[in-house]
């Protein structure tokens, strides 16, 4: 087990990173916490007001050396959540991917080598694997690699930059490759939060396709916790998928979210699909059970629960709708909802 004292989250800000935060100063007191974040639309030091006098906060980016460095300074371990990373926006727009998710990736990986850091966790995705549509079959860690987006591509890319440190320098990496999370706090381009927010406002629901695009949802509460337990237990140069071993379709989710807040199913309208759409993911999560790893949040549970969340924290969602980024994206990529 790696013992932690001082600890650099990156991207601390953001959804996921932000809980693990919390997490990490709920349950780990002892550990000394510092944040990196570049707050970007998606991140927001109000995601970490519950803690913020628990933790040592740096506002840069993982891509600047320096910013990195000033961050770095004392820590025995390092948590990389910092990553742009949704597919429409990848698709769109995919430099700023290649920034963050890559030469970010790869100023961290530097820069750990060089303070001699016990420990580095990258963040990965399930969508390196690739699409798993027609098989019944569920990744597992050595299993190829086929991304088929911008964003998975960078993610992939990280991978491996990750592990030829690991070999190469004795940096001692360790990976998760977490499904598809949801929860609190969560930005509403992601389609969870996103059809909360239009639900709310008696929008209709933008769902490509058919909608029977097959995901496996975790809880950001879960994710957080085998983020954490594989840092202290995993074994260096190993990976290891965090997955809550469900598969939801697009319209169970939009139906889920509609019956929880007293609405329609004629509010669905399905839309063109996006390109090189993915239409299953699915990961073998054994190798994190191992480790005395495992989900506590069902998604029938988990998914009322969040509407609450997101209902009750009304205002925390309209600033984020009335972002310039959240107008931009949605106008992009539902373009007979925008102009109607």
């Amino acid at each position: 087990m790696a013992e932690i004292r001082r600890i650099l989250v990156t991207g601390g800000a953001g959804f996921i990173g932000s809980h693990y935060v919390e997490l990490l100063a709920r349950e780990h007191p002892g550990t000394e916490i510092v944040v990196l974040d570049k707050l970007t639309y998606a991140g927001s030091r109000e995601n970490l007001e519950a803690v913020a006098e628990s933790i040592q906060f740096h506002e840069g980016d993982i891509a600047d050396e320096g910013d990195v460095r000033a961050a770095m300074e004392g820590v025995d371990a390092v948590a990389n959540f910092a990553a742009e990373s949704h597919v429409d926006r990848s698709l769109r727009a995919p430099l700023p991917f290649v920034h963050t998710n890559v030469r970010g990736v790869l100023v961290l990986l530097e820069e750990a080598r060089r303070a001699g850091v016990k420990r580095f966790l990258q963040v990965s995705t399930d969508e390196v694997y690739g699409d798993l549509a027609g098989t019944d079959a569920h990744s597992v860690e050595t299993d190829p690699f086929h991304p088929r987006s911008p964003y998975a591509a960078t993610k992939a890319s990280a991978e491996h930059l990750a592990m030829s440190y690991h070999v190469s320098y004795d940096l001692p990496v360790v990976i998760t490759r977490g499904s598809n999370t949801y929860g609190p706090r969560q930005y509403p381009e992601k389609i969870i939060p996103f059809f909360i927010a239009r639900a709310v406002r008696d929008e209709p629901l933008p769902l490509y396709g058919d909608g029977s695009a097959l995901r496996d949802y975790m809880h950001v509460e879960d994710h957080a916790r085998g983020v954490h337990r594989v840092l202290t237990h995993g074994e260096a140069g190993e990976a290891y998928n965090l997955g809550a071993r469900l598969e939801v379709p697009g319209t169970q989710v939009a139906e889920g979210i509609l019956q929880a807040l007293g609405r329609p199913t004629t509010a669905i309208e399905f839309v063109a699909d996006r390109p090189g759409h993915d239409y299953r993911y699915s990961v073998d999560p054994s190798k994190a059970e191992a480790l005395g790893w495992e989900r506590r949040h069902s998604f029938e549970e988990g998914l009322p629960e969040t509407v609450r969340w997101y209902v009750d924290n009304a205002d925390w969602v309209q600033r984020r709708l009335e972002s310039r980024a959240h107008a931009e994206h949605t106008k992009a990529w539902y373009r007979s909802d925008a102009d109607s």
